[in-house]
């Protein structure tokens, strides 16, 4: 278990660069990096980068280690301090990306943002910096994952975000509390499709059947449905032709540190819908922890 945190410090003065200008945060023994995978958009027979999702890298004596790992034995006193130090570090890294005009997706847990006013001032703090990034309010897409929260809460900063002009995604649909009673809640503009949930469904021979209508519904309501967890072919081809608007997975892209070299080439669908040997005995598990 890592110790408890000094409730005094400030994110910022946690948060270095190293010699080439890539921010990192410093808590405990871990220095925290920031990764990016990109979201790919279907663009006549090829997918094109249009965004990416923030996440985090743990490195614990200058090795990668387990994000799941990291963040279970954080405090429940440091776990809004953690989760605002990973929103900072995507924020200053994503001019190290390389490639300009991307969105970025970053992710908010109700449940460790659960103080009103407290949440409130990180979103208004958030926006008042982002020119400084290279970003605009625009460019920002909120996922609101899976967790149970107060709806009353949940409500009032998504009016917040919206109001600056960020937009909002429901995470993880299909799984825990991402339903169609909280996409009726909140209006998302994207909706993310869970990936193991997605795999299950398309062990099945006639996923396309089940799965088009289901995007045709969340369109109707005005949401974009984004499929993440894509690790096969068939899952890309049951995307496709249930008509999504947007990709992400392994099978496409992994997420890669900020400062890596961003592959800016369109990717040809036919290529990708390639048969790569067996296609899974079971579901896809995600094996990165989402901050």
């Amino acid at each position: 278990m890592i110790s408890g945190f000094d409730r005094r410090r400030n994110v910022a003065d946690e948060i270095f660069a190293d010699e080439v200008g890539i921010a990192y945060g410093i808590y405990g023994e871990f220095r925290l990096r920031s990764l990016y995978q990109p979201i790919f958009a279907p663009r006549g027979a090829a997918l094109a980068a249009v965004a990416v999702e923030a996440l985090v890298e743990p490195h614990l004596a200058g090795r990668p280690s387990s994000a799941q790992a990291f963040f279970d034995q954080i405090p429940a006193g440091d776990r809004l301090f953690v989760e605002a130090m990973c929103r900072a570090l995507h924020l200053r890294n994503y001019s190290n990306i390389g490639v300009e005009g991307l969105d970025l997706f970053f992710n908010f847990n109700p449940l460790i943002n659960d103080h009103p006013g407290r949440a409130l001032a990180e979103i208004r703090l958030m926006g008042r910096h982002l020119a400084d990034f290279g970003l605009s309010a625009g460019m920002l897409v909120c996922e609101v994952t899976e967790q149970a929260a107060d709806d009353a809460l949940l409500l009032k900063l998504v009016h917040e975000m919206r109001r600056d002009g960020i937009r909002i995604a429901i995470d993880d649909f299909g799984a825990g509390h991402s339903t169609e009673e909280r996409v009726s809640l909140l209006s998302p503009d994207i909706v993310k499709i869970d990936g193991a949930w997605f795999s299950e469904l398309c062990r099945h021979a006639a996923a396309e059947k089940f799965f088009r209508p289901l995007v045709s519904t969340l369109h109707d309501r005005g949401a974009k449905v984004l499929v993440e967890g894509i690790e096969h072919p068939a899952h890309l081809r049951v995307a496709l032709e249930g008509g999504v608007d947007l990709l992400q997975g392994f099978h496409l892209a992994r997420p890669k540190l900020a400062g890596t070299i961003f592959n800016e080439n369109p990717l040809a669908i036919e290529a990708l819908l390639e048969p790569v040997g067996l296609e899974p005995a079971g579901k896809v598990i995600q094996l990165h922890q989402r901050r």
